[in-house]
């Protein structure tokens, strides 16, 4: 398993240094456009390795793709971060050129490859890697949902006083701060329905407190988060490399399901050696399903922007 990092960034290192602790992977290469620093990240990485156990070699080169040839799966982290009041569709101008430009350089030098993106705005840089580089529907994969979940799992806890190990749920919808739908519905306290613990207002705080998760980091560090971030896709590369057919949140291409088409967005999906393996439709009550549609709505106009 060869995995690529594009972006040596706080997410790309952080997303690199999870794989190489989970020890799955055989190298994992950072790849960045600023002369020596990626790497410096992969120095400084390998030199935790008897420090923490893992075998995995990690590499670090500047902007040169060949390095990254036959990689199994490759993550796009590159392109600016959000400032404090900027919103993810704020970046698309200028990120939206360095995922075209970066799919197109992965797909030269790894063919096959599974790609994880990352950027912002994550769902149309997502479909706008189908558009640069037409690989299969489920080679290209939207980290978003993962994240936003595991965001949604923290306020549940939070909210019920219990570990989030006790705690299920799932985020669909746009990766927005207005797009995201936590399911409060379907969520769950070790299959309790946590409706059962919270009250409606409670329940509703979580679900705002969720949806303004990144822009609640960025006030208070001054940029994007990583920690987290680089821990769902390092979850998602996980699954691919084990071929775990483990079910994420995440922005698929949508044919039909859920009655939409064209679009990137998040959805449940079965990830596994294939990438996405296979698009779970849920039953959604009709106000999930009308907040769908509108997020997919606030999508597409961003995407009018490419």
């Amino acid at each position: 398993m060869k995995v690529t990092v594009v972006g040596a960034g706080a997410v790309g290192a952080s997303c690199a240094e999870y794989i190489a602790i989970k020890n799955f992977a055989e190298e994992v290469v950072l790849v960045d456009i600023k002369e020596g620093f990626a790497e410096g990240k992969a120095m400084d990485l390998m030199q935790c390795a008897s420090l923490n156990g893992f075998d995995t070699k990690i590499t670090g080169v500047t902007n040169d793709y060949s390095k990254t040839a036959d990689s199994d799966v490759a993550v796009i982290t590159s392109g600016i971060p959000r400032k404090p009041g900027m919103t993810r569709e704020e970046l698309i101008s200028t990120n939206a050129g360095i995922v075209k430009q970066v799919a197109e350089n992965l797909i030269k030098n790894s063919p096959d490859v599974t790609i994880i993106v990352v950027s912002n705005p994550m769902d149309t840089m997502a479909y706008l890697a189908h558009k640069a580089t037409n690989l299969p529907k489920n080679k290209i994969i939207g980290m978003g949902g993962a994240l936003d979940s595991a965001r949604f799992k923290y306020r549940l806890a939070e909210a019920l006083g219990c570990p989030a190990s006790d705690v299920d749920g799932m985020v669909i919808g746009g990766h927005s701060d207005t797009g995201m739908i936590p399911l409060t519905r379907i969520a769950t306290r070790n299959s309790v329905p946590v409706s059962e613990f919270l009250a409606a207002d409670k329940l509703e705080n979580v679900k705002e407190e969720t949806k303004v998760g990144g822009a609640t980091l960025t006030k208070l560090l001054g940029t994007s988060a990583w920690y987290a971030p680089g821990a769902a896709v390092s979850a998602m590369v996980h699954a691919i490399a084990n071929d775990s057919q483990k079910m994420f949140p995440c922005s698929c291409l949508l044919e039909g399901e859920y009655g939409l088409n064209d679009i990137s967005i998040g959805v449940p999906a079965i990830i596994g050696r294939n990438g996405i393996e296979r698009i779970v439709e849920i039953k959604l009550d009709d106000a999930e399903k009308a907040k769908l549609t509108e997020s997919a709505e606030a999508v597409r106009k961003t995407n009018g922007l490419l």
